[in-house]
Protein backbone atom coordinates (compact mmCIF):
# COMPACT_ATOMS: atom_id res chain seq x y z
CA UNK A 1 0.00 0.00 0.00
CA UNK A 2 1.25 3.48 -0.87
CA UNK A 3 1.66 6.10 1.88
CA UNK A 4 -1.47 8.14 2.62
CA UNK A 5 -2.22 10.91 0.12
CA UNK A 6 -4.67 13.80 -0.18
CA UNK A 7 -4.95 17.42 0.91
CA UNK A 8 -4.41 16.58 4.59
CA UNK A 9 -1.46 14.24 4.06
CA UNK A 10 1.74 15.73 5.54
CA UNK A 11 4.89 15.50 3.43
CA UNK A 12 8.35 17.02 3.36
CA UNK A 13 8.77 19.74 0.74
CA UNK A 14 11.65 17.75 -0.77
CA UNK A 15 13.29 14.41 -0.07
CA UNK A 16 16.86 13.64 -1.13
CA UNK A 17 18.03 10.03 -0.81
CA UNK A 18 21.80 9.72 -1.16
CA UNK A 19 24.02 6.66 -1.21
CA UNK A 20 27.20 6.93 0.88
CA UNK A 21 30.58 7.52 -0.73
CA UNK A 22 32.91 4.73 -1.75
CA UNK A 23 33.76 2.64 1.31
CA UNK A 24 36.70 0.46 2.29
CA UNK A 25 34.29 -2.45 1.86
CA UNK A 26 33.62 -1.50 -1.76
CA UNK A 27 37.38 -1.43 -2.42
CA UNK A 28 37.95 -4.75 -0.61
CA UNK A 29 35.13 -6.38 -2.56
CA UNK A 30 36.61 -5.34 -5.91
CA UNK A 31 40.07 -6.58 -4.87
CA UNK A 32 38.75 -9.94 -3.64
CA UNK A 33 36.68 -10.49 -6.78
CA UNK A 34 39.58 -9.66 -9.08
CA UNK A 35 41.87 -12.09 -7.21
CA UNK A 36 39.30 -14.88 -7.14
CA UNK A 37 39.16 -14.96 -3.33
CA UNK A 38 36.25 -16.35 -1.34
CA UNK A 39 36.17 -13.64 1.31
CA UNK A 40 36.81 -9.90 1.53
CA UNK A 41 39.90 -8.78 3.43
CA UNK A 42 38.15 -6.66 6.08
CA UNK A 43 38.74 -6.49 9.83
CA UNK A 44 35.64 -4.39 10.56
CA UNK A 45 32.09 -5.55 11.06
CA UNK A 46 29.89 -4.13 8.31
CA UNK A 47 28.42 -1.34 10.46
CA UNK A 48 31.92 -0.02 11.21
CA UNK A 49 33.36 -0.02 7.67
CA UNK A 50 34.61 3.54 6.95
CA UNK A 51 34.86 5.53 3.75
CA UNK A 52 37.86 5.08 1.51
CA UNK A 53 40.01 8.12 0.76
CA UNK A 54 38.11 8.50 -2.50
CA UNK A 55 34.83 8.18 -0.59
CA UNK A 56 35.82 11.14 1.59
CA UNK A 57 36.56 13.21 -1.51
CA UNK A 58 33.23 12.18 -3.03
CA UNK A 59 31.39 13.22 0.13
CA UNK A 60 33.07 16.62 0.13
CA UNK A 61 32.27 17.03 -3.58
CA UNK A 62 28.64 16.32 -2.73
CA UNK A 63 28.80 19.01 -0.07
CA UNK A 64 30.25 21.59 -2.44
CA UNK A 65 27.51 20.74 -4.94
CA UNK A 66 24.85 21.19 -2.25
CA UNK A 67 26.34 24.60 -1.40
CA UNK A 68 25.89 25.64 -5.04
CA UNK A 69 22.17 24.82 -5.04
CA UNK A 70 19.64 27.57 -4.34
CA UNK A 71 19.31 28.16 -0.61
CA UNK A 72 15.62 27.26 -0.75
CA UNK A 73 16.57 23.79 -2.08
CA UNK A 74 19.25 22.91 0.47
CA UNK A 75 18.49 20.34 3.20
CA UNK A 76 17.07 21.49 6.52
CA UNK A 77 17.18 18.13 8.32
CA UNK A 78 19.20 14.92 8.05
CA UNK A 79 18.05 11.33 8.53
CA UNK A 80 20.95 8.88 8.39
CA UNK A 81 21.81 5.21 8.65
CA UNK A 82 23.91 4.45 11.77
CA UNK A 83 26.59 2.81 9.62
CA UNK A 84 29.94 4.60 9.80
CA UNK A 85 30.25 5.06 6.03
CA UNK A 86 26.86 6.78 5.87
CA UNK A 87 27.53 9.05 8.85
CA UNK A 88 30.99 9.96 7.58
CA UNK A 89 29.49 10.87 4.21
CA UNK A 90 26.96 13.10 5.93
CA UNK A 91 29.64 14.70 8.13
CA UNK A 92 31.95 15.58 5.25
CA UNK A 93 29.14 16.69 2.94
CA UNK A 94 27.49 19.00 5.45
CA UNK A 95 30.84 20.46 6.54
CA UNK A 96 31.79 21.17 2.90
CA UNK A 97 28.33 22.67 2.32
CA UNK A 98 28.64 24.88 5.39
CA UNK A 99 25.37 23.52 6.77
CA UNK A 100 24.37 22.60 10.31
CA UNK A 101 21.05 20.76 10.42
CA UNK A 102 19.27 18.56 12.95
CA UNK A 103 20.28 14.90 12.65
CA UNK A 104 18.25 11.76 13.24
CA UNK A 105 20.26 8.51 13.30
CA UNK A 106 17.81 5.73 12.51
CA UNK A 107 18.75 2.04 12.45
CA UNK A 108 15.87 1.32 10.05
CA UNK A 109 17.94 2.99 7.30
CA UNK A 110 20.80 0.50 7.74
CA UNK A 111 22.23 -1.69 5.00
CA UNK A 112 20.53 -4.97 4.23
CA UNK A 113 21.88 -7.72 6.49
CA UNK A 114 23.48 -10.57 4.55
CA UNK A 115 23.71 -13.17 7.34
CA UNK A 116 26.00 -16.10 6.54
CA UNK A 117 26.86 -14.53 3.17
CA UNK A 118 28.34 -11.41 4.76
CA UNK A 119 31.85 -10.75 3.50
CA UNK A 120 31.80 -13.43 0.80
CA UNK A 121 32.49 -12.93 -2.88
CA UNK A 122 30.52 -14.61 -5.67
CA UNK A 123 33.11 -17.39 -5.68
CA UNK A 124 32.90 -17.70 -1.90
CA UNK A 125 29.11 -18.02 -1.90
CA UNK A 126 29.20 -20.72 -4.58
CA UNK A 127 32.03 -22.60 -2.84
CA UNK A 128 30.79 -22.40 0.75
CA UNK A 129 27.02 -22.30 0.29
CA UNK A 130 26.19 -23.96 -3.04
CA UNK A 131 22.68 -24.95 -1.90
CA UNK A 132 21.99 -21.38 -0.77
CA UNK A 133 23.17 -20.06 -4.13
CA UNK A 134 20.76 -22.45 -5.85
CA UNK A 135 17.92 -21.44 -3.52
CA UNK A 136 18.50 -17.77 -4.31
CA UNK A 137 18.32 -18.53 -8.02
CA UNK A 138 15.02 -20.37 -7.49
CA UNK A 139 13.39 -17.90 -5.08
CA UNK A 140 14.67 -14.75 -6.75
CA UNK A 141 16.60 -11.75 -5.47
CA UNK A 142 13.56 -9.91 -4.10
CA UNK A 143 12.38 -12.65 -1.73
CA UNK A 144 15.57 -14.57 -0.96
CA UNK A 145 16.54 -14.38 2.70
CA UNK A 146 20.00 -15.82 3.47
CA UNK A 147 20.30 -17.61 6.84
CA UNK A 148 20.68 -14.93 9.51
CA UNK A 149 20.06 -12.17 6.98
CA UNK A 150 17.32 -10.19 5.29
CA UNK A 151 15.41 -10.31 2.02
CA UNK A 152 14.51 -7.14 0.16
CA UNK A 153 10.99 -7.53 1.53
CA UNK A 154 12.39 -7.56 5.08
CA UNK A 155 14.15 -4.26 4.36
CA UNK A 156 10.88 -2.92 2.97
CA UNK A 157 9.09 -3.46 6.27
CA UNK A 158 11.49 -1.22 8.17
CA UNK A 159 11.82 1.28 5.32
CA UNK A 160 8.06 1.79 5.09
CA UNK A 161 8.03 2.56 8.81
CA UNK A 162 10.85 5.12 8.68
CA UNK A 163 9.42 6.83 5.58
CA UNK A 164 6.12 7.15 7.40
CA UNK A 165 7.91 8.82 10.34
CA UNK A 166 9.79 11.15 8.00
CA UNK A 167 6.53 12.00 6.27
CA UNK A 168 4.82 13.03 9.50
CA UNK A 169 7.76 14.40 11.52
CA UNK A 170 9.34 16.46 8.73
CA UNK A 171 6.30 18.06 7.11
CA UNK A 172 7.42 21.00 5.00
CA UNK A 173 11.12 20.29 5.63
CA UNK A 174 13.81 19.58 3.04
CA UNK A 175 15.01 16.15 4.11
CA UNK A 176 18.37 14.58 3.29
CA UNK A 177 18.43 10.80 3.80
CA UNK A 178 21.93 9.31 3.88
CA UNK A 179 21.87 5.57 3.42
CA UNK A 180 22.67 2.63 1.15
CA UNK A 181 22.06 1.25 -2.32
CA UNK A 182 19.12 -0.96 -1.33
CA UNK A 183 17.47 1.94 0.54
CA UNK A 184 17.67 4.14 -2.56
CA UNK A 185 16.07 1.47 -4.74
CA UNK A 186 13.36 0.51 -2.27
CA UNK A 187 12.47 4.13 -1.56
CA UNK A 188 11.47 4.32 -5.20
CA UNK A 189 9.54 1.07 -4.81
CA UNK A 190 7.52 2.49 -1.90
CA UNK A 191 6.94 6.06 -3.07
CA UNK A 192 6.16 5.14 -6.68
CA UNK A 193 4.12 1.99 -6.05
CA UNK A 194 6.45 -0.31 -7.98
CA UNK A 195 6.21 -4.09 -8.11
CA UNK A 196 8.94 -6.72 -7.86
CA UNK A 197 9.66 -6.78 -11.60
CA UNK A 198 9.88 -2.99 -11.91
CA UNK A 199 12.33 -2.50 -9.05
CA UNK A 200 14.51 -5.44 -10.13
CA UNK A 201 14.62 -4.01 -13.66
CA UNK A 202 15.72 -0.69 -12.16
CA UNK A 203 18.41 -2.49 -10.16
CA UNK A 204 19.63 -4.41 -13.20
CA UNK A 205 19.78 -1.28 -15.33
CA UNK A 206 22.63 0.29 -13.34
CA UNK A 207 24.30 0.28 -9.94
CA UNK A 208 23.44 3.16 -7.64
CA UNK A 209 26.35 5.60 -7.84
CA UNK A 210 28.25 6.52 -4.69
CA UNK A 211 27.09 9.95 -3.47
CA UNK A 212 24.44 10.09 -6.20
CA UNK A 213 21.24 12.01 -5.48
CA UNK A 214 17.73 10.63 -5.91
CA UNK A 215 15.22 13.34 -5.09
CA UNK A 216 11.50 13.99 -4.80
CA UNK A 217 9.48 17.19 -4.65
CA UNK A 218 6.05 17.57 -3.12
CA UNK A 219 3.36 17.72 -5.80
CA UNK A 220 0.44 19.59 -4.23
CA UNK A 221 -2.04 18.60 -6.91
CA UNK A 222 -1.20 14.90 -6.65
CA UNK A 223 -0.86 15.09 -2.87
CA UNK A 224 2.39 13.14 -2.87
CA UNK A 225 6.11 13.29 -3.53
CA UNK A 226 7.02 13.20 -7.22
CA UNK A 227 10.37 11.94 -8.55
CA UNK A 228 12.65 14.80 -9.61
CA UNK A 229 15.97 13.04 -10.27
CA UNK A 230 17.30 9.50 -9.97
CA UNK A 231 20.86 8.28 -9.43
CA UNK A 232 22.15 11.71 -10.41
CA UNK A 233 25.95 11.86 -10.57
CA UNK A 234 26.07 15.64 -10.97
CA UNK A 235 27.45 16.17 -7.43
CA UNK A 236 30.61 14.33 -8.52
CA UNK A 237 30.78 15.22 -12.20
CA UNK A 238 30.33 18.95 -11.65
CA UNK A 239 33.05 18.90 -8.98
CA UNK A 240 35.45 16.90 -11.19
CA UNK A 241 35.51 13.95 -8.79
CA UNK A 242 35.75 10.28 -9.75
CA UNK A 243 32.43 8.48 -10.15
CA UNK A 244 32.13 4.95 -8.69
CA UNK A 245 29.26 2.53 -8.30
CA UNK A 246 30.54 -0.63 -6.62
CA UNK A 247 27.67 -2.74 -5.22
CA UNK A 248 27.36 -3.28 -1.47
CA UNK A 249 25.82 -6.73 -1.72
CA UNK A 250 27.79 -9.99 -1.70
CA UNK A 251 28.90 -11.02 -5.14
CA UNK A 252 25.90 -13.11 -6.10
CA UNK A 253 24.57 -12.83 -9.65
CA UNK A 254 22.50 -9.74 -10.33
Amino acid sequence: MLPRTGPDAPWPATLWVVRHGESAGNVARDAAESEGLERLDLSHRDVDVPLSDLGVRQARALGRWIAEQPREDQPTVLWTSPYVRAQQTADHALEAAGLEVPRVVDERLREREFGVLDGLTRHGITAQFPEESERRAAVGKFYHRPPGGESWTDVLQRLRAVLDDIRTDAQGERVLVMAHQVVVLLTRYVLEGMDEHQVLALDKEAEVINCSVTSYRYDKEAGRLALHRYNEAAPLEEQDEEVTAEPDAPGAPR
